[in-house]
């Protein structure tokens, strides 16, 4: 059976958003995670004479997108982007400007300590904290089972904290 444009639309396109927060999560960079996306569905799109055969469309899109991420996050351009924070976020608060400061500081400190954790914890770390999944849902998305994702999870709590704690004495 060959996959169409209108198969592979109603096949493919519902987990566009899904996907995105898969990436999102994973990259922690909005425009990455865009075009990461994309380069999935580019790639899936390719590969569409493959796609008859897919059992699981949902989990064969999922799978690639990881993928995807991980050599984002192996490559040279997101070690490049790790060190260039956002500046665009907004701080909703009444609290002084001094302190705004000083809590955009720390939360641009934390960022690098995520950054430079190993890869797995931060995979589960961004999906758990950041995209607020299950233990089960990210253990659908990594592969990784439910005892590690826990252990993972609980290393890179446990790193940050030393570290917030030995830079802030808090």
């Amino acid at each position: 059976m060959e996959v169409t444009a209108d198969i592979f639309k109603r096949l493919y396109l519902p987990f566009h958003v899904k996907l995105y927060r898969i990436a999102f999560a994973l990259v922690g960079n909005q425009e990455e995670a865009e075009d990461i996306v994309q380069e999935v569905y580019s790639r899936l799109w390719e590969r569409r004479d493959e796609l008859a055969a897919v059992r699981n469309p949902e989990a064969y899109a999922i799978t690639l997108t990881k993928h995807f991420c991980l050599d984002y996050l192996r490559s040279p351009r997101a070690s490049r982007q790790a060190a260039e924070l956002e500046e665009t976020e907004e701080f909703q608060s009444d609290s002084s400007p001094e302190k705004e400061t000083e809590e955009k500081d720390q939360i641009r400190q934390i960022q690098r300590w995520i950054d430079k954790l190993p890869l797995n914890q931060q995979q589960v770390l961004r999906l758990q904290g950041m995209e607020d999944y299950s233990v089960e849902e990210i253990e659908q998305i990594t592969g990784y089972t439910a005892g590690n994702i826990r252990v993972l999870l609980s290393r890179a709590r446990k790193t940050i904290r030393e570290q917030f704690n030995k830079l802030y004495g808090k």
